[in-house]
């Protein structure tokens, strides 16, 4: 009979080890398969030769935590913010409560608009977090980690912190990493998961073939009509129209035969004298491509030049409020906070990557019309500044322009 419970207790224990080895295993295999995927092509975020500085803390499953799940209906779309000074749309789906060292905790899982849209990622839930290993053991941006809706049963979820990963941005400039939202920092140490990756951050290669060709749809509204004649500019009056506006755009391939009319036709557009403009984006005449015509109050003569992919890769902390109006929202002015010098990277029609620093009145022209490819509207970003606390350096700064101008 002691013979047969400890073999019992002896298998038992086996198994446990088992199990626990391996988890460690999965882990361990999870984090080599990451690091093949960052530096599989030379367009990614790691350089191959730098895959062997990726740090992780050791697997511990005291960090594998079950969670009560409590669904958020109704919830409305927001603009999640993203380290690169964009946004990008998701909802809240559920409140995550938990017990990590006997101290309850709690997160928001989110899902992200534009994925629900496709289906192979229908079921992806996103959980971003900081916590107070940020700046020292761990990216100071904070982590992720996956979940699906199928991982919730029974009202309960787990979160295993050993999977958290950093963004792209932990490793390379030029990614749009969100930004974990205030309501998910957790007041201790998160031991588990991806640490710092402590080299230099690279700079992200670009892939100048990566652009698309207008498609058919596009091109209707290119060559609708006499290429003299303007275009119709969306309002966000209208349902189809706002769709389209908030919709974030593709790049384009450099040398598309169409480009010239359209440049064109979209700087008829915003020439028209009886609702002047001072910058307009493909998105306002309903083509969600990266385009832009600016007006370059920096340059003598003050052109108007378009600009192909145009990406703003830095923007200063020092900013400016400024009035600005939009041509696709009608009999509305408002101040909107703006950074006052950028750096701005494009694509000339050689197919050569361009960089320039912009600052003053033109960088606020830049900011709003790049906005746009990312379906991001000038009160989307008053909206994001009521969040967040800034504080005045000087007096009231202003900026002046000829009457009757719709601003920027």
């Amino acid at each position: 009979m002691k013979y047969t419970l400890f073999i019992g207790l002896f298998l038992i224990t086996s198994s446990i080890k088992a199990n626990a080895q391996d988890y460690q295993t999965r882990i361990v295999q999870d984090r080599q398969e990451k690091a093949i995927s960052l530096s599989k092509s030379k367009f990614g975020p790691l350089p191959a030769d730098q895959v062997k500085f990726l740090d992780y803390f050791p697997v511990d499953k005291a960090y594998r935590v079950t969670a009560d799940v409590t669904l958020l209906l109704g919830e409305e779309t927001f603009k999640m913010p993203t380290y690169d000074g964009t946004s990008n749309p998701y909802k809240r789906y559920a409140i995550l409560n938990f017990t990590l060292n006997n101290k309850p905790y709690q997160l928001t899982v989110y899902q992200s608009a534009a994925l629900f849209q496709n289906p192979q990622y229908k079921n992806h839930l996103f959980l971003p977090f900081l916590d107070l290993t940020n700046g020292q053991e761990s990216y100071s941006g904070g982590r992720y980690i996956d979940l699906a809706t199928t991982d919730i049963i029974g009202g309960k979820a787990t979160i295993d912190f050993n999977a958290a990963y950093n963004p792209y941005c932990a490793y390379s400039n030029g990614y749009r990493c969100p930004v974990p939202p205030q309501e998910n920092i957790l007041e201790t140490k998160i031991m588990a998961g991806e640490k710092a990756f402590h080299k230099q951050k690279n700079e992200r290669p670009v892939d100048i073939q990566a652009g698309q060709n207008f498609s058919q749809e596009d091109l209707a509204i290119i060559n609708q009509g006499s290429q003299t004649d303007q275009l119709r500019v969306l309002q966000i009056t209208d349902q189809k129209d706002l769709s389209i506006l908030t919709t974030t755009s593709s790049d384009l391939k450099y040398n598309d035969p169409s480009i010239p009319i359209l440049e064109k036709r979209m700087l008829i557009t915003v020439q028209d004298p009886a609702h002047a403009g001072v910058g307009i984006a493909a998105p306002q005449v309903g083509i969600n491509k990266n385009l832009i015509v600016v007006q370059r109050f920096d340059k003598e003569g003050e052109p108007f030049e378009s600009y192909i992919n145009p990406k703003i890769i830095w923007r200063s902390k020092f900013t400016r409020k400024g009035v600005e109006g939009c041509l696709s929202i009608p009999d509305r002015r408002e101040e909107v906070l703006r950074s006052y010098t950028i750096r701005l990277q494009h694509i000339n029609k050689d197919g050569k990557i361009i960089e320039e620093n912009i600052e003053g009145f033109t960088a606020v022209i830049f900011q709003h019309e790049v906005d746009h490819l990312y379906g991001i509207l000038y009160p989307d970003r008053i909206e994001q500044a009521e969040k967040e606390e800034f504080e005045p350096l000087s007096d009231k700064m202003e900026f002046y322009i000829k009457p009757n101008t719709i601003r920027p």
